[in-house]
């Protein structure tokens, strides 16, 4: 039996935080901001997902 092969795009928001696996996940942050995938407004700092413009506590 194979991977399913999802259609990760446009609807699928990412994990909160990467879970790193050797062979990436649909939702992970790191494999979507590599393809462009992530939504606007997100991005990644330390395989955490966060939003871009938001300062830190």
């Amino acid at each position: 039996m194979g991977k399913k092969k999802s259609k990760s795009g446009k609807g699928c928001m990412p994990k909160k935080e990467c879970c790193l696996s050797k062979s990436r996940c649909g939702r992970c942050p790191i494999r979507m901001l590599k393809e462009g995938t992530m939504p606007s407004g997100y991005t990644v700092h330390k395989r955490k997902l966060v939003k871009v413009g938001k300062k830190a506590a």
